[in-house]
């Protein structure tokens, strides 16, 4: 399946406002499980950098829900997000414009070729690397642009059942990724050979995730993908199905996972 058309045909209906962009970022924030987790993470970065001036780099930005979430905790962290979706930059930094946080700024850069020495300290790349080939390349340039002591975090499917994908020969549910998952020590020694020395690693999506994907994002999206018509039943869906996904959401956020489909990852400089 085509992403990237439902996002555009998403970006459409809910740029139209800022309140409708706002409210769209809180409705990812409940229903997206990635997003529970990198959180948490970034609430755990977040201690006791709030009243310090921070550079932060979203890599690889999307709708900007990430820069928008960390952009409330604290003005005098700087954060460039970058994408490379020329029309998707330019809508952001007119909502973040309008919404009065000239704190944060989006550019067009590609993630192969992009680097700013020795500038940030944190870097994000959200369910990025499964859409790049060239991932170390990637992996090197935030490692070149991450300040001593600066962290990487990355969250991306695993190759236990990420992207949908559970045999082989089993094509992805989202066709733009280049590969359907990383294994847990695959992308540990690929950000090794980035130049990371010092690398945190685990599951994410254990049981109540993957239950919780399928309801909130997967038959939703499939519907979508069959006729746009569908959107006038999401509401009625979702009532529904809300919240049970908040409870697995909460359940696999809180959980520690042998296994998992997809991954959560910490590197410093």
């Amino acid at each position: 399946m085509h992403y990237d058309p439902i996002k555009r045909t998403l970006g459409n209906v809910f740029n139209r406002t800022p309140w409708l962009r706002q409210l769209f970022y809180k409705l990812l924030d409940l229903l997206l499980l990635r997003t529970w987790h990198v959180h948490r993470e970034l609430r755990h970065w977040a201690q006791g950098r709030r009243g310090q001036a921070q550079n932060i780099i979203d890599a690889g930005a999307g709708y900007g829900q990430y820069s928008y979430w960390l952009s409330g905790l604290s003005e005098k962290w700087q954060i460039l997000a970058v994408d490379v979706k020329e029309e998707q930059v330019a809508d952001s930094n007119r909502f973040f414009r309008q919404i009065g946080r000239p704190h944060v700024q989006f550019a067009v850069q590609d993630l192969v070729l992009y680097q700013q020495p020795n500038t940030f300290d944190l870097a994000l790349a959200i369910d990025v690397m499964e859409h790049i080939l060239e991932d170390v390349e990637v992996m090197t340039n935030l490692h070149t642009s991450l300040k001593d002591g600066g962290m990487l975090i990355i969250s991306t499917p695993s190759d236990q059942g990420g992207s949908d994908v559970h045999d082989a020969g089993e094509e992805s549910f989202i066709e733009e990724h280049v590969r359907d998952g990383y294994n847990i020590n695959e992308i540990q020694q690929k950000l090794r050979t980035a130049g990371f020395e010092r690398i945190e690693a685990k599951y994410s999506y254990g049981l109540p995730g993957q239950i919780s994907w399928r309801l909130s994002m997967k038959y939703p999206i499939q519907l979508l993908g069959v006729s746009k018509v569908f959107f006038a039943l999401l509401p009625f869906y979702y009532l529904v199905t809300f919240p049970f996904c908040l409870v697995l959401n909460w359940l696999d956020a809180r959980g520690q996972h042998d296994s998992g489909t997809g991954l959560i990852v910490k590197a410093w400089k």
